[in-house]
């Protein structure tokens, strides 16, 4: 059994300080931190000035970073190993439409709900309630024992809403001062209420975009259907081929460097017992589609995808306009995952359009664009002390998740600073993030910080 002669004192003041942490969250969140809006850019910076400040407080050497955007705050704590690089964000989503807000989107409140007391107000979830949890573990820790157990070096972002520009440049030019042994993301979520995930592997994306064109303009079908070709019929063939009869990609070396899920891993994951009807069923669905080989959990998490994500072409307004149009176009993406490459994919994807042209058509790619999947290695100590931890402070067993979507900072921490990252977090998804009335429960902010407390003290009794 572990010692935690060290580590029950911090979880006591957490739990004794919670009201006091509660009043610095919501100081936080009061900032309008509106990143994608140049007229909140002076809250942006006051926002990253008061995370400056607080961590000072905690008796970090802090300072805000100048960016061509808005400013990162980057901080510094600790001596010994491991060497922890922690990361969140401080700015938030546009609050419209704000007529949908029960309150003022930035006068955060705990409110009392059928599922329990939550906290109101936007970026109470995503991303300031979730960063805050770590920086309170981190304050607790400190007060009770005079320093962390280990090295830590906070990394505040503040353009994570507006598409990071700022972010890829920054880590090149401070890569030495920020690469650590191992990265720490707070901004993701539970698998359910009482079960903590850590996220493992996030799928990668390529984005594509397809056009066929076939005569110089519109034509009249009563005068040339029938004869000219039309170019949402080749498209329509053209998607519908992308896969076969039991949901397999059927493109050329797509499923290339396609890894199968660990054992362990899998046995994790059955021991979820995730339930296909009742996932599908809030949205008006009965059937899982996709791969019908793979369990549905895969699906989501573990396995690459090809999806239509739009179709135009011709005339679809009011009443009826009988032409055949001159082109059609449609917007695909493809979810990847292991070591699948973007570009070879991309050129798999025209090879394969190209091949189904008939004579006078033609196909143009506007787009093609695409970042790898990101997979950590859960053979590190780290993570299965991390997960250890975590399944000590809530009711089930913490799992090794997959993602479906992307968090791409994860991948940049892996090509530019070579470390792996550990993503945890304790949002839901009945948080509303980027939409009206965001909340983070009470219990997130509360059990989040305890575990996080328990993950540095995991990690430096592991001496990563």
């Amino acid at each position: 059994m572990r010692d935690t002669t060290t580590l029950d004192p911090v979880l006591n003041r957490l739990d004794a300080g919670l009201d006091a942490s509660l009043e610095r969250l919501m100081a936080l969140m009061r900032i309008q931190s509106i990143s994608t809006d140049p007229d909140y850019a002076a809250r942006c910076r006051e926002a990253a000035q008061w995370l400056v400040e607080d961590l000072q407080g905690l008796g970090a050497e802090a300072r805000l970073a100048e960016t061509p955007g808005h400013p990162m705050v980057v901080g510094h704590i600790g001596e010994g190993a491991p060497h922890l690089l922690f990361y969140g964000h401080y700015d938030v989503q546009p609050v419209d439409p704000l007529d949908l807000w029960d309150r003022d989107p930035f006068d955060p409140a705990v409110e009392e709900t059928d599922q329990g007391r939550v906290i109101r107000g936007r970026g109470a979830s995503d991303d300031k309630g979730q960063l805050m949890t770590f920086v309170e573990a981190c304050r607790a820790w400190i007060a009770e024992n005079g320093a962390l157990p280990c090295r830590v070096t906070f990394f505040f972002e503040g353009e994570e809403e507006s598409g990071s520009p700022s972010l890829i440049p920054f880590l090149r030019e401070n890569a030495a001062e920020l690469t650590a042994d191992l990265a720490l993301i707070c901004d993701t979520g539970m698998y359910d209420r009482q079960t903590p995930s850590i996220a493992t592997q996030l799928r990668g994306m390529l984005r594509e975009e397809v056009v066929i064109r076939g005569a110089s303009r519109d034509l009249h079908s009563g005068l040339y259907g029938g004869l000219a070709v039309n170019p949402i019929h080749v498209l329509s063939r053209v998607l519908a081929g992308l896969h076969d009869e039991t949901g397999r990609v059927t493109l050329p070396g797509f499923y290339d460097g396609v890894p199968e899920t660990p054992p362990e891993v899998m046995e994790q994951w059955a021991g979820l017992g995730f339930d296909t009807a009742p996932f599908l069923g809030k949205v008006g669905l009965s059937h899982g589609a996709g791969e019908q080989d793979r369990t549905p959990i895969e699906r989501l998490w573990a396995r690459p995808t090809a999806e239509v994500n739009g179709i135009s072409g011709g005339y679809a307004g009011a009443g009826f306009k009988t032409v055949l149009p001159a082109e059609a176009r449609a917007k695909v993406s493809f979810r990847l995952v292991g070591t699948q490459d973007p570009e070879a994919i991309h050129e798999s994807f025209v090879a394969y359009v190209e091949s189904m042209l008939p004579p006078d058509c033609t196909a143009e790619f506007p787009m093609g664009d695409g970042a790898p999947a990101c997979r950590m290695d859960t053979t590190r100590p780290e993570f299965e002390a991390a997960r250890a931890a975590l399944s000590d402070e809530w009711p089930q067993p913490a799992v090794f998740a997959g993602m479906g979507g992307s968090i791409p900072v994860a991948g940049y921490f892996k090509e530019i600073l070579g470390m792996d990252a550990m993503l945890v977090g304790f949002a839901h998804d009945a948080d509303r993030i980027h939409s009206p009335n965001e909340k983070y429960d009470l219990e997130s902010f509360h059990k989040g910080a305890r575990s996080w407390a328990r993950i540095l003290h995991a990690l430096a009794d592991a001496g990563a």
